[in-house]
């Protein structure tokens, strides 16, 4: 009970540091980059762009809180990409097969990695490393060059959008523009609330912070640890294929280069977001701000005319730095007051 409460504790204060950093940055943005920040649809549009990184990064945390990694994300992406494409233009497919081949691809790869992971007791990072390479490879085998979708169900789903009520703004013509988000953030948003659930209210849960939090303690209060360690590589697996789907939708096309390095900023958004790479702490909603900070300081470097890849590769490197500098304080502090008790 008491490694549970440090660790809920520990969650919340790195929740909050978190979701401060947040509007620290966004309010920043606001009046070191203009008013055009303080447009809803600037926000909205940092949603619609990221939707499919907000899924996979819950499906991220996912792992990292019971001590696990899983950088194969990207390459499912790529991979589901390709394959739905190639299945709906080249294969006559529907839009709802296409989201079915989409998930199964996710499930294949959570269900093999967990196994292997779980039960044969391989590194995640080994594991995960082989399942990105060979994602990787199959997207190519499937098809080698990029192409748009031209199915029309699928363009029309694609260029759906969902009105926000109220939100809009008055362009530079005098015309006013409703504000609006795709259908993918509809999709990240309910993962959001719902891994949130999964995580706070329901036994699989609580098992994976007691999992991550000590694996010998979490077999003496007869957890199954190795069947949780494999739930949270299938539930990742989902997500990813779920992520891969929004992520299509996003930008319409299939190519072998899509999603590349989204792992990387899946971890880098779990991290800011308050889940340690130790394992046992962690907060969807963290992760879900972990998003926006990490799209926040990407815009504001943009805005700023630094356009050069390598100045949002510092930024993201200063970000995670202090976030790790800030865990490492929060862990260093809890065992001072445990020691001190």
């Amino acid at each position: 009970m008491g490694k549970k409460l440090k660790n809920m504790t520990d969650t919340n204060l790195l929740l909050t540091i978190t979701i401060v950093v947040f509007f620290v940055m966004y309010i920043g943005a606001i009046v070191f980059q203009g008013k055009g920040f303080l447009k809803p649809q600037t926000f909205f549009n940092i949603l619609n762009a990221n939707a499919a990184l907000i899924i996979l990064s819950c499906g991220m945390s996912l792992v990292m809180i019971t001590g696990g990694i899983d950088i194969s994300v990207g390459g499912v992406v790529a991979l589901v990409s390709m394959s739905c494409a190639v299945y709906l233009d080249f294969g006559g497919g529907n839009v709802f097969v296409s989201m079915l081949l989409a998930v199964a691809i996710g499930l294949a790869f959570g269900i093999v990695q967990g196994f292997l992971v779980a039960y044969l007791d391989i590194q995640p990072f080994i594991v995960t490393l082989a399942g990105m390479f060979f994602a990787r490879g199959m997207t190519t085998i499937v098809n080698t060059k990029p192409f748009n979708v031209a199915n029309e169900s699928f363009t029309a789903l694609k260029e759906t959008r969902v009105i926000v009520p109220g939100m809009g703004s008055v362009n530079k013509l005098g015309n006013y523009v409703n504000a609006y988000v795709e259908i993918g953030v509809i999709v990240a948003l309910l993962v959001v609330i719902l891994m949130f659930i999964m995580l706070r209210w329901t036994k699989m849960g609580r098992s994976f912070y007691a999992v991550g939090g000590n694996n010998q303690s979490a077999l003496m209060l007869g957890i199954n640890v190795k069947r949780t360690k494999f739930m949270s590589h299938l539930l990742c697996g989902l997500l990813a294929g779920i992520g891969g789907y929004v992520y299509f939708l996003h930008v319409g096309s299939g190519s072998a280069s899509h999603a590349s390095g989204m792992e990387m900023n899946a971890i880098a958004s779990s991290i800011i977001g308050g889940t340690m790479l130790t394992g046992g702490v962690g907060n969807i909603i963290g992760t879900f701000f972990g998003v926006l900070s990490l799209s926040t300081i990407q815009n504001i470097v943009s805005s700023a005319g630094l356009d050069q890849a390598w100045w949002t590769g510092i930024t993201i490197a200063a970000m995670l730095c202090l976030f790790l500098v800030v865990q490492s304080v929060v862990i260093a502090r809890k065992k001072k007051m445990l020691q001190n008790k």
